[in-house]
């Protein structure tokens, strides 16, 4: 629990999030207005969609659809480009889609 935390406030820190204001932060793929699709640690912070640990899903690589890499992490065929941090407004979000951490573990930056 203590990683989690001190993983949660080195991203607050990268993003200029203020801890205090945050309504959510975990691994989320993002499907964003104009077809981007963001998968990262998202914190929301007023009308501020934070994604630390950014990259976008150039290439989905599934069969079944985003929830595929969602619960089972990327595939073989995904492509993935890292992009850092992304910041959104949440009026830009077309929806969330929580992930498994586990099968994402090492696929991320």
């Amino acid at each position: 629990m203590l990683i989690q935390k001190a993983i949660e406030t080195a991203v607050n820190k990268a993003l200029g999030v203020e801890s205090d204001h945050i309504t959510q932060q975990q691994l989320q793929i993002v499907v964003l207005q104009r077809g981007w699709v963001v998968v990262g640690m998202v914190a929301i912070s007023g009308d501020d969609v934070f994604i630390g640990n950014a990259s976008v899903i150039r290439v989905w690589g599934t069969t079944k659809g985003l929830g595929e890499i969602a619960l089972n992490g990327p595939t073989k065929d995904t492509v993935l480009d890292q992009c850092g941090a992304v910041r959104a407004h949440k009026g830009s979000v077309v929806l969330y889609i929580d992930c498994v951490e586990s099968k994402w573990s090492g696929k991320l930056p």
